[in-house]
Formats: C-alpha cells, structure tokens, sequence
C-alpha cells in the first residue's frame, strides 16, 4: 500500500500558529510571537493550539516566530528543550529573576537546556527571528513559570487553572470548579538548579564552530552528532554535547552530500531542512524538502537521502 509523503511533510507556510500561545502572551516583549506545534502539541497552553502532524513520535518539534524583542518568559521543563536557530539573533537567559547567565545565538546554532532550570528567550534581532524546539518523550508535560512571571500575566486577565488550562479572564469566567494555580512558592523556587554562563556553553554548539568537530567523509558530506551518537553512512559519531534527552539529534551538511545505500529504522525519523534542497527516497517514492521544511519519514520504511541544490546545505536529523 502506498504512503502519502505529502501527509508527513510540514511546510513551514502551512503551519497555522497561536498567537497567543501561554499564559505570558498578552505581556510586552512577549506578545508579538507566533507559536507552531508541527510534531505532537507540545507544551502549548492554547487549547486551540493547531497540531500538524498528532503522531507520537518521542519527542515534539515546535517553532518560535517572534518580532525583535519578544520571546518567551522565564519558565522551565521536566522534559528536554533543544533550541535550533533559524534566523535572527537570540538572546537566552536564565534564572528565577533572569539574572544568573545570558547567552547569545544566531543562525545554525544548536542549544539544549537542562530540565529544572528557569530559561527564557528573546529575539535580540533587527527582524523577526525562527527558531524551532525539540521537546522530549511524547508528552513533554506543563510548563512551570516563574512567580514573576504569572503575577504579571494575571494583570492582563490571563491566568493558568489548577488542571493547567489558560483562561482569559476578560473573555471568559473561571468555572465554578476550578480555582487559579497558585505561583511557587520560596520552599518551590529553591529546589530548581543554578547554573553558570560556562555550564551552559558546555551545552552548545556554535555554527561556527563545526569545523572543529565535524566527521567528514569526502566523498559524502559532513556529519555531525549533537546529542547521543549518530550512525550513518557507515560512520559512528559521538555527540558534541553530554546531554541524554531521550532522542538523537544530528545533522548533514556541506557542498555534496548524500547517502547512498537504503536503510530502515523501527523508530522515528525526522528531517529538518536548515538550508538547500533534499531529496528524499522512501521505498519507492520520493520528496522534496526547502529551507523550514519539516518531513516525518514513515517507520519501518527503506530510506536514502541527498542535497539536489548546488549551493551549501545543512539539515537536521532527530531520531526516535
């Protein structure tokens, strides 16, 4: 029987986004964003979030649009969060007041921050930045923000409910059952984690610096783990960063680059085009995927890939 590829591609043009995806989204600095949830719904408070591909695949794959100077408020995970930038300049920083480190990231570089650990982000950019985030396990859980964070947000009308749903309180009442989630308190702040500006940076990997730790076959292309080793093309490669998140991130790239022998996973496979056009080979079909193209290959199916465009290209590959 055949597959429809086209039903496992997510075009970034395509993707329908809330606008006001958490409970921060009518704040300043946060309000001009657009959030998509391409694989599984993420950790989206909108119960009207648009989910393009519902399929479980072990992890979540979301996207950040946002103005210059907007972004997202301080909050933390239980699960993975691995940031790969597409355009703009970001700044992240982190902490229960946001004052503990910041980093600085732009185009091609890849970020994974550590579960319990208070983050936020902005695009620092003269345009709107793209970022896209790889959460872990099929169901990422609640986001936790910072006291801060839901008092400002309760002086909109947006409040989070005891079972997590987001209410705007100028639209709609709290249901007589329900009551608002209360913020953390000093005893709850104090059992999140600390970290250093030099911690972080153990957990990115800079663009620039692949050259510096690429694995290169020359007839094939350029490989790269960046979380848990990468089998490919008869090369096992050990990841960049020490993380363990539950899914493997990797990555192709460079002038020519392909893989020329079919091979199968049991597991999930996505590809995420950073740049240049690939062309994707599954069984007997074929698809290709541009820049902000996300495709979902389908499990236990023979698969191939190569870059058809002449100029460089670089895409992601998260694995199950």
């Amino acid at each position: 029987m055949s597959i429809d590829l086209n039903a496992r591609l997510a075009k970034f043009e395509d993707l329908v986004p809330s606008k006001v995806p958490f409970v921060e989204g009518k704040l300043k600095g946060h309000r001009d964003r657009l959030n998509y949830s391409v694989i599984g719904p993420g950790v989206s408070e909108d119960a009207k979030q648009n989910v393009k591909i519902a399929e479980a695949h072990g992890f979540n794959i979301g996207g950040v649009n946002a103005a210059p100077f907007n972004g997202s408020g301080l909050h933390s995970h239980t699960t993975a969060e691995v940031f790969l930038v597409y355009q703009g300049h970001w700044r992240f920083y982190w902490g229960v007041d946001g004052q503990d480190g910041e980093v600085f990231l732009n185009r091609g570089d890849v970020a994974s921050f550590p579960t319990n650990m208070f983050r936020g982000f902005q695009n620092v950019g003269t345009e709107r930045g793209l970022l896209f985030v790889v959460l872990g396990e099929n169901d990422p859980g609640v986001i936790t923000w910072t006291p801060k964070t839901i008092s400002a947000a309760k002086d909109t009308g947006m409040v989070l409910l005891n079972d997590n749903t987001l209410v705007d309180t100028n639209l709609k009442k709290i249901p007589e059952d329900k009551k608002i989630l209360d913020p953390l308190n000093e005893n709850e702040i104090k059992t999140f984690d600390i970290y250093s500006v030099e911690d972080i940076e153990k957990y990115i990997v800079k663009f620039g610096d692949l050259d510096k730790i690429k694995i290169t076959d020359n007839t094939n292309g350029n490989f790269i783990a960046y979380i848990e080793q990468l089998k490919l093309n008869g090369n096992s490669i050990e990841p960049a960063i020490s993380h363990h998140p539950g899914f493997n991130l990797g990555a192709v790239y460079g002038d020519d680059v392909r893989v020329n022998e079919f091979y199968t996973s049991k597991k999930h496979e996505v590809f995420m085009c950073l740049e240049g056009q690939w062309k994707i080979y599954c069984e007997d079909q074929e698809i290709i995927i541009g820049p902000k193209d996300i495709f979902s290959v389908p499990i236990n199916t023979k698969r191939r890939f190569e870059k058809i465009s002449t100029e460089f290209g670089f895409m992601y590959l998260v694995r199950e």
